[in-house]
């Protein structure tokens, strides 16, 4: 415990608190921030569009620059992990519970019940549900991580700086950031973070709850999800006592293997040529779309105004409280790549198995739903993919596999955020001390319970989004930090890439 920071103390004290104040006074805690998380959506939904995909822009810029050229590390430096690993890691960390917990259920949502424009239950509504799904779940949100993770990695692997949001913006604000401003970024970073993972717990708990009342006679309660929030934190903490090269390379290649095969068995027993035909054609036309749905706010219509400030806005402020931890993590494993590499891996590799995963299981519960036999429609949120399961032959084995998958990305997305926060409060060492780890561990998981305990999955959404809007503009400076960097280092980096060409061609 000798090597933690002030920051640690300052965040922990604020953690508690918030914990603190969510078990005595739920319902105050409730409206408090459902009343940030309004007036945020209502008056900065304009301002998540535009930088958002402002972030894509420089992602996608930054692949075809020269600076792509550039190698996050020494020029002598090797990747630590293979693709195969590396892509594991980034899909378990990234995104793991959300895929399972929204595969099914945002697209019957959005061809059911509410569409974005369209009339529910129309061939049109299937197919914005689905090109909503992908931009929600794709390119976009993975230029969050990426920018986070990108602006990181330089610092740390080609100027030796700590890893700490804080060292990235010393080009902008030099030896300020060793100060007192640096320690508050710190510890906006490390809060969202913990808000950020402490929701995605808080879905993941609810849904292995909800599979379990389909499955079997267990009732959906708060007591069930804080035994099921208990156990993983045991598990979780017994992976993070392994520490990185084990504990979370083995779970996400676990994550991988079960998510794979869960995938295929769905695309064997499901409506296959659907499945195809649905992917083929949402694919073109959320390209065709992606410019009009990235600026889309509606302001003329109160109800499709509405639906983006629940929606798109949301999953923007998701992906900006997930950044923190999400990026470090990306950062830590991402060392000896090519920034057109990383970039280029990022953004494309996971949307894509986003896309086919939800391609998959959407058009298969949308298959359930129009043959009219299951009303999906009306599961609670968390139930919805295993009364898909329930259609198909194999069923329970799929909602079994489910539910383990559940639970070791759970386990995978809350070990990594213990690392990552042991990090942020310890300097940036890239070896935490197991008991800060183990610490962090405990207050993710208190704050899960509280969130889930002040208002169930509302309370988790409004908190996060209030979490994410003061990071939002931390990563506008990393971004401009990050471009000062690079032509501060253009004559150094041409050197290194002359001489990198003439040991090729000698």
């Amino acid at each position: 415990m000798k090597k933690v920071t002030s920051v640690f103390w300052i965040t922990l004290a604020i953690a508690l608190f918030s914990v603190i104040w969510g078990a005595v006074a739920p319902e105050n805690l409730e409206s408090i921030t459902g009343s940030i998380q309004t007036f945020i959506s209502v008056h900065f939904g304009w301002y998540y569009l535009l930088i958002v995909t402002g972030f894509v822009v420089f992602c996608i810029y930054m692949i075809f620059s020269p600076y792509g050229k550039i190698k996050l590390g020494k020029p002598s430096d090797k990747p630590d992990y293979n693709y195969a690993t590396w892509f594991a890691m980034l899909f378990s960390a990234g995104m793991g519970i959300g895929l399972v917990f929204w595969g099914a259920a945002e697209p019957i949502y959005f061809y059911s019940k509410n569409a974005p424009t369209a009339e529910t239950g129309t061939p049109e509504a299937l197919n914005e549900a689905m090109q909503f799904v992908y931009f929600h779940w794709g390119v976009h949100a993975w230029g969050i991580y990426a920018i986070v993770a990108l602006v990181l990695a330089y610092f740390k692997f080609r100027r030796g700086a700590p890893a700490l949001v804080s060292a990235t913006l010393e080009p902008l604000f030099g030896d300020k950031m060793k100060g007192p401003w640096g320690k508050a970024i710190d510890v906006i970073a490390v809060f969202a973070t913990i808000v950020g993972v402490a929701t995605t717990l808080g879905f993941g708990a609810a849904q292995i709850n909800g599979g379990l009342t389909f499955l079997t006679p267990i009732k959906d309660s708060f007591t069930v999800q804080l035994i099921i929030i208990g156990v993983v934190t045991v598990l979780f903490m017994m992976s993070a006592y392994t520490g990185l090269s084990k504990g979370i390379k083995y779970l996400s290649n676990t994550n991988m293997i079960l998510a794979l095969l869960l995938l295929v068995m769905m695309m064997v027993i499901g409506p296959t040529l659907f499945i195809m035909n649905m992917f083929t054609d949402t694919i073109g036309a959320y390209l065709q779309n992606l410019p009009s749905m990235s600026f889309r706010l509606a302001p003329n219509s109160e109800e499709n105004r509405t639906w983006i400030n629940n929606w798109t806005v949301f999953y923007w402020a998701w992906w900006i409280a997930w950044s923190p931890f999400v990026g470090i993590f990306i950062a830590r494993v991402s060392k000896g790549r090519t920034i057109r590499e990383f970039l280029s891996g990022v953004l494309l590799v996971p949307s894509v198995i986003g896309f086919l995963w939800f391609s998959t299981f959407g058009s298969s519960a949308i298959s359930v739903q129009q043959g009219g036999e299951t009303d999906l429609s009306e599961l609670v949120t968390e139930q919805t993919l295993f009364g898909a399961f329930d259609n198909y032959p194999l069923g329970l084995i799929m909602s079994i596999i489910a539910m383990i998958l559940i639970g070791t990305f759970f386990i995978t997305s809350a070990d990594s955020a213990t690392f990552v926060l042991g990090m942020q409060t310890t300097n940036g060492s890239l070896t935490p001390p197991t008991m800060v780890k183990f610490a962090w561990g405990i207050i993710q998981s208190s704050m899960a319970a509280v969130l889930l305990y002040s208002g169930g999955l509302q309370a988790l959404q409004n908190a996060l989004i209030s979490a994410a809007f003061p990071f939002s503009f931390i990563m506008i400076l990393m971004v401009f930090s990050l471009y000062k960097a690079l032509r501060a280092d253009k004559a150094s980096i041409e050197k290194e890439q002359r001489d990198s060409e003439e040991k090729t061609s000698a």
